[in-house]
């Protein structure tokens, strides 16, 4: 039986951070979804990809019998039970709101029109649909969900990957420790003079983790191998700072996908970063509005402001996108890919793909620079910018173009 991974349209109201990667892809609690699942099933996974994504992110066998499973769902008890038990030969399941779980047939047998599954091509592969009921399992199905999630997420990740394992020690006689029985220490990790409490919730340190002098650190908490946090960081629970990245300041619920850096003073709250991401010294986000009203944010598919059913939400930040000192963000701001943010007062709370500039106005951040820029800061972690990232960049460039007004006048 193959196993794999495919994504529905929620792949849409997930943008900006799934213009560069599968849903699937998205790292919330300690790992990505994806790595979820296969430790979950035990087996290496198919995936199937969005159109340009496919040469990085598609790999299966057309002729195996498959077991699709939608890669928006977080894996539990539960849902196993019920892909295993429920699933029958050429049957897929869904809720009674349409959404699809998962199917079971021969992989080519699936029509998917530019790569995302839907009720409707689902039917027209031949497949029987059976209703089903998710329980309690944790669907991401848009931005806010990383964060509002990731406490609950982390704590189920931390569960799975330390179990029956023993963490490193904690030797640094001048560090604050507290709920000891609740820290998980990866090998490499060093520790200078800080404040660890894990009374709240779970603490996991990943591979060679640094945490320097004076950093203070609150569960529910995931420090992802190889991050770095600055002198006197301030982490609040519920957040997770993803694989190489370097983090100072404070943070509070939010998530870094890796290999991004706020390294220095400045408030980041509910909040999302992609990879390859650049906070200035003392930027700031807002995450809660001052009369305390339901916070709106830009919907890719609807093409306006939408609700987010919470008086909280900060800053959604697609991959290789930047902003310079003292940058503040409004509550329930969205950037694009690539964009280029800076300069004083508050820029608007949508700013689309490929920007340049800030509350005074936005330009077209050209493809050269972009491209340029991207291969300096990639060979500063020693990767590559190849022609995958560069071609994954173009296209967005080019489905992006209609969201910078600018450019038509």
């Amino acid at each position: 039986m193959q196993y794999l991974l495919f994504e529905d349209k929620s792949r849409f109201d997930l943008l900006p951070l799934t213009f560069t990667r599968p849903v699937y892809a998205l790292r919330v609690g300690i790992d990505c979804l994806q790595e979820k699942w296969q430790r979950a099933l035990g087996s290496p996974l198919a995936t199937f990809a969005y159109t340009y994504l496919q040469p990085r992110f598609e790999s299966y066998n057309p002729e195996a019998e498959t077991l699709f499973i939608n890669g928006k769902f977080v894996p539990n008890d539960e849902l196993l039970r019920l892909l295993h038990e429920g699933c029958a030969p050429a049957t897929f399941l869904h809720t009674a709101s349409g959404e699809i779980i998962a199917a079971r047939c021969i992989a080519n047998q699936v029509q998917r029109p530019e790569g995302v599954l839907s009720l409707e091509a689902l039917q027209n592969s031949g497949l029987r649909p059976v209703l089903a009921d998710l329980g309690h399992t944790i669907a991401i199905r848009y931005p806010w969900d990383i964060f509002r999630n990731n406490g609950a997420i982390i704590r189920q990740d931390y569960l799975a990957l330390t179990a029956r394992r023993k963490s490193a020690p904690i030797t640094d006689k001048f560090s604050a420790i507290y709920g000891k029985d609740n820290i998980f220490i990866e090998a490499g990790v060093k520790l200078r003079a800080n404040v660890i409490n894990a009374e709240d919730g779970p603490i996991y340190l990943g591979k060679n983790v640094t945490l320097q002098e004076g950093a203070m650190l609150h569960g529910t908490h995931a420090l992802c191998d190889h991050a770095v946090l600055s002198m006197g960081a301030k982490m609040r629970g519920d957040s997770t700072i993803g694989p190489y990245s370097k983090v100072g300041g404070e943070v509070g619920n939010s998530v870094i996908q890796g290999y991004s850096n706020k390294g220095h003073d400045g408030y980041l709250g509910n909040s999302v970063l992609g990879q390859w991401c650049n906070l200035g010294a003392d930027t700031n986000t807002s995450n809660l509005k001052n009369n305390y009203s339901e916070v709106r944010v830009w919907n890719y598919p609807e093409g306006r402001f939408a609700p987010t059913g919470s008086i909280f939400c900060g800053l959604i930040m697609g991959d290789h996108s930047k902003c310079g000192i003292n940058t503040m963000f409004n509550t329930g701001t969205i950037v694009g890919v690539s964009a280029n943010i800076f300069g004083s007062g508050y820029p608007r709370t949508f700013i689309p793909s490929f920007s340049w500039g800030g509350s005074a106005g936005f330009s077209t951040y050209q493809m050269r620079k972009v491209k340029e820029v991207a291969a300096a800061v990639m060979q500063r972690r020693k990767i590559e910018f190849g022609d995958e990232e560069a071609n994954i960049l173009q296209s967005v460039f080019e489905l992006t173009a209609p969201h910078r007004r600018w450019e038509t006048k």
